[in-house]
């Protein structure tokens, strides 16, 4: 496996694959890689002849206040999970090979990234944006995969490979879950092991209200306001959000009618979880 740490070593690398004729599969992470990476990295291994990994903790989608310096990292571990997939790059830069002095150009997606984590994250896609889109012309790669835990990110993702013509395909993958099902995260490991079983109910209350749809129940009020009284029931819970949105422009819906996205935002501790 390659470690390349420069712009440079990836694009010599990329050229030569290219001049072969070899298909290019992207798996973009901040790092510290769990399961849920592992199945991204592992249908990119399968449908790919060469498989690149980033491994970068992107400073311009965090916010003041933020978690970035505290946000987990373990880049031997990294690699040596990417080594037992196979994988044939990992790429970790540092933020100054991303972020060259006077970077000054950033990419957006309106609407899309107004409401749900949007709210309380006001730069956040447009940090997620414009690192993707860097990558997508650094790789070049034919297809890139995300996990559908980060269902926003993923519609904004597809929407702004739409709308600005890049010549990638976007693979969803599904969320990988523990056990007791909670959503697999590199935010966990803020948890203590208190906080740990308390955060179980946010998929106890997902669970609620899938059951609840499937039952029938077309308000999106009535199934919104049952989450959140699961929810609240949890003393270490502190909820960010519970909406019930359309999933293409993701806009609160009154009715369920067609696909919906339901989407939680909550707080365990200092850990901001989403499922």
């Amino acid at each position: 496996m390659i470690i390349a740490h420069t712009i440079n070593e990836v694009k010599e690398h990329v050229i030569e694959w290219k001049k072969k004729g070899l298909s290019i599969g992207l798996v973009p992470t901040m790092g510290y890689l769990h399961e849920g990476h592992a199945s991204l990295i592992k249908k990119a291994r399968t449908d790919n002849d060469i498989v690149i990994v980033s491994d970068f903790v992107n400073p311009i989608q965090f916010g003041a206040g933020e978690d970035l310096e505290d946000y987990p990292r373990d880049f031997e571990a990294d690699c040596k999970l990417c080594t037992s997939l196979g994988i044939d790059l990992i790429f970790n830069p540092n933020p100054s090979e991303m972020y060259l002095k006077g970077f000054h150009s950033y990419v957006g997606v309106d609407t899309l990234s107004a409401g749900l984590c949007g709210k309380s994250r006001p730069i956040h896609f447009n940090g997620v944006c414009t690192v993707v889109s860097k990558l997508f012309n650094i790789t070049e790669a034919n297809r890139a995969y995300f996990g559908k835990k980060d269902a926003q990110q993923l519609c904004i993702v597809k929407r702004m490979v739409r709308d600005l013509n890049f010549n990638i395909e976007i693979i969803g993958c599904p969320i990988i879950r523990e056990e007791d099902g909670l959503a697999k995260s590199s935010r966990n490991t803020y948890l203590n092991a208190t906080e740990r079983a308390a955060a179980t109910i946010l998929h106890k209350a997902l669970t609620k209200g899938e059951d609840m749809i499937r039952n029938g129940e077309k308000k999106s009020h009535t199934i919104i306001n049952e989450i959140k009284s699961i929810l609240e029931k949890e003393p270490l819970a502190r909820i960010d959000y519970v909406e019930l949105v359309d999933s293409d422009e993701l806009q609160p819906v009154d009715t369920i009618n067609g696909g919906i996205l339901c989407a939680i935002a909550v707080y365990i501790g200092k850990a901001r979880l989403i499922d």
